[in-house]
């Protein structure tokens, strides 16, 4: 593939002469083996030499065979293992002096001067710890003939750098924790099962989530399958809370609900530090209510399986910058820990982070609550806000007076039923009127239109597919007809929720205001698309399903040669013209190549990934993976790049392809989806009822400029409205893609970790932020 621009400094040659030792500890979590491999696959390409710290810092304190060298292969085929290769263990010899001067002697022997810790709060403080006390460990060993005064000069200063490895997201600072999102997709797995049970018999469900001082897993859960209630650490229930759940369970009941959901953190507590345990909620829905109610506690069901592919790509991410933020450290730069914020990578200060984290915990053994929701950043109460809205308030007596209708365009996205659901209750709850249009534009244009109530949608966010169902059809032809409608029903504002189509459909609904003053209504986009094509969004709804479709399947495919001989095997993704798709499953399946039609690639590319491949292949590696966006380029199909991998791997590998097709569309939402379309629905809501109330005049709505119809997306770390008219200008649409991607500045991490000697451009490298700043600045708008 083409080279991507060379970035500042060479990357190269960063680690030559330096040593960097990884290890995982504390508790395991789905996706360190992604970070291991990165760390150790940079490393080396950097000229540094890298090594596997085994069972933690137990590893690091016994040393011998548990310190040893890590080569490109021995990495190979973890990327989609479970908990950590290298092994994890509490250790309590490295809490005291002496075992951290063994530690210090063991890494002195080797000349390791960098450590990589993947792990909790209580391992990242034992790592800065043993920096802070390193010189005078090295003046003791030093005294004692541990070490030479040579070695002691070669290194003299450690570097530290963290990556926060937790099931439980409870680190402040970082948006997501390794692990975290694969643990919640452990979780819905269970909920969508419990919940074909729970339905057959009319039951009841107590599950119990893991999070000790953390309620992020339960809450997420719990907007990820419309649960009924939820127990969280941080925001005990009011003290008659018993009342009030017992209220709820049996409305949702009466609404023609066969089940009742109830969500506990393993932490729960009521406002005077009880513990609300998963039993006294069973106890007490069984006396008063008489239901047959059944516990689930998922324990340790949760750490495993396979990592998301979101966990893949975070651990992949995380280990290329935490190699550069050790090479690039001195003495003065404060021990860090690398994160994402949005879609983008950050490094923070160590101990402010750890700080933050303890503090959270001080607030909730004080009974500081609000403290408490406020110290675990705005991501987590936007999304306690958004629970407690669909949850526990109710639509209210008094009407607003206004209709708002809501119709999905474009080809089906797994999480386009969850921005419905919530969508309507949001409504309702503002005192709307909620129609559905059914089959986009055109069933707005044929009157497919219906009012739909609160219970209709209640078990619509773990449906795939679309409920309202969706077509491609654009709505020029259709004007008069939808006018017409609009007029008929009492139309005040549209929310769209779609792909690409749903995008230039709206900008012709625009045009047709000067035309049809019917149009002249507030319209929102919710972009909702595999392909991720979407211009004024970095994430679509339904991407991250299609993604981690495709990713599965990859498994499987490179598992079925398990045993066999060395084989490559050709895949072909959707995505249209853009190859957000196949990048992505590359580097969460570990592909050694991805073809795209953004990055040009020609017959020598094409010529330079087969050797590159050919040459792997005579090593112990004895899977190849090749991913082909459907539409890179008409010559290059997948048929002639099979054919021409066979060729040339002849008597080396042999190949097989595979075309995914239309699988990439369907299944059931991932948390994400869910979690995502939900909060996209509620603020669209928010947005447009404000813009109704602007745009009313002696009772009618008028909205002809430009910030009437915005599309609502994700931009880096915040959710932000964008009229049609900017987003125009930044649109290809003979090829329906935005001209400017976020995600293409991580192709240059797919082909390193697949063994390509490229400049990686490290001009936006993240600087080191500060914890609370950012607390109160830029924490994600999500």
């Amino acid at each position: 593939m083409a080279q991507p621009p060379v970035g500042h400094g060479h990357t190269e040659n960063m680690g030559a002469g330096k040593a960097i030792a990884v290890l995982t500890s504390g508790g395991d979590a789905q996706g360190m083996n992604a970070a291991v491999r990165a760390v150790v696959r940079v490393g080396i390409y950097t000229g540094a030499k890298v090594y596997f710290v085994h069972e933690g810092y137990q590893g690091l304190v016994d040393g011998g065979d548990n310190i040893k060298e890590a080569t490109w292969e021995s990495v190979s085929m973890m990327l989609q293992l479970g908990g950590t290769v290298i092994g994890s263990a509490r250790c309590q010899d490295f809490r005291t002096r002496e075992g951290r001067l063994k530690a210090a002697r063991n890494l002195v022997k080797r000349g390791i001067t960098n450590l990589c810790v993947i792990g909790g709060d209580g391992s990242l403080t034992g790592a800065d710890t043993f920096r802070a006390e390193w010189s005078s460990l090295l003046g003791e060993l030093l005294k004692v003939g541990g070490i030479t005064a040579e070695e002691a000069k070669k290194s003299s200063h450690l570097n530290i750098v963290g990556m926060v490895g937790s099931i439980d997201n409870d680190f402040c600072g970082t948006d997501m924790t390794i692990g975290t999102d694969s643990a919640l997709h452990r979780i819905m797995e269970i909920v969508d099962a419990i919940t074909t049970t729970a339905q057959s018999h009319q039951r009841t469900f107590v599950l119990e989530v893991m999070g000790r001082h953390c309620g992020y897993l339960a809450l997420i859960t719990a907007l990820a399958c419309g649960a009924d209630w939820v127990f969280i650490p941080e925001s005990p229930p009011e003290d008659n809370w018993e009342d009030h759940l017992c209220r709820r369970l049996t409305e949702t009941r009466l609404g023609g609900s066969r089940l009742n959901i109830i969500i506990v953190a393993e932490g729960a507590i009521d406002r005077h530090g009880k513990a609300i345990t998963s039993e006294d909620i069973k106890t007490l829905v069984v006396k008063r209510l008489g239901y047959d109610t059944r516990v689930t506690i998922l324990g340790h069901v949760q750490r495993g399986g396979t990592p998301s592919a979101f966990d893949r790509i975070l651990g992949s991410r995380m280990g290329v910058e935490a190699v550069m933020a050790l090479l690039e450290g001195t003495p003065e730069t404060p021990a860090c820990v690398v994160s994402l914020s949005g879609n983008q990578a950050v490094r923070l200060p160590l101990m402010e982070c750890v700080q933050v984290t303890k503090d959270v915990t001080t607030a909730m053994n004080e009974g500081r609550f609000d403290d408490a929701l406020k110290l675990r950043g705005r991501s987590f109460q936007n999304n306690w806000n958004v629970y407690k809205l669909l949850a526990h308030i109710r639509p209210p007596s008094t009407k607003s007076g206004y209709t708002l209708a809501v119709l999905n365009v474009g080809a089906p996205a797994a999480g386009m039923n969850a921005a419905v659901r919530s969508t309507v209750r949001i409504g309702l709850i503002h005192g709307h009127r909620m129609l559905a249009v059914h089959d986009g534009f055109e069933g707005l244009a044929c009157g497919m239109i219906e009012e739909i109530g609160w219970d209709r949608v209640g078990p619509w966010t773990g449906l795939g597919g679309s409920k309202l169902g969706t077509k491609r059809t654009l709505p020029k032809k259709y004007f008069e007809e939808i006018s017409s409608n609009i007029s008929t029903f009492g139309i005040h504002g549209l929310i769209i929720i779609g792909g690409f189509e749903a995008f230039t459909g709206s900008l012709e609904l625009v045009d047709g205001r000067a035309k049809f003053e019917e149009l002249c209504i507030p319209l929102c986009i919710i972009p909702a698309t595999v392909s991720n094509n979407v211009p004024g969004s970095d994430f679509s709804i339904g991407a991250d399903t299609a993604l981690n479709t495709i990713t599965t399947t990859c498994d499987r495919i490179k598992q079925s040669a398990a045993g066999t001989k060395r084989r490559v095997f050709i895949i072909e993704t959707m995505g249209g013209f853009c190859g957000y798709l196949a990048t992505m499953a590359g580097l969460a399946g570990g592909a050694d190549a991805a073809y795209i039609y953004e990055e040009h690639f020609n017959i020598h590319d094409l010529q330079v990934n087969v050797e590159h491949l050919t040459e792997k292949m005579k090593t112990t590696v004895k899977r190849g993976l090749v991913l082909r966006n459907e539409r890179c380029n008409e010559n290059y199909t997948t048929d002639f790049i099979y054919n021409l991998y066979s060729e040339e791997g002849k008597g080396i590998f042999d190949c097989r392809k595979n075309v995914l097709g239309h699988m990439q569309q369907g299944g059931t939402p991932t948390p994400f989806d869910r979690n995502f379309g939900t909060k996209m629905g509620a603020k669209a809501v928010a947005w447009i009822t404000g813009k109704i109330k602007e745009c009313s005049r002696h009772g009618r709505i008028f909205a002809n400029t430009a910030d009437s119809a915005c599309l609502l997306g994700m931009r880096k770390r915040s959710l932000i409205f964008q009229p049609l008219a900017e987003l125009k200008e930044q649109t290809d649409f003979e090829h329906r893609l935005p001209k400017e991607q976020w995600w293409l500045k991580l192709r240059p991490i797919l082909k390193i970790l697949a063994k390509y000697n490229i400049e990686l451009d490290t001009s936006e490298k993240a600087h080191l932020e500060h914890v609370t700043h950012k607390r109160i600045s830029l924490e994600s708008n999500i």
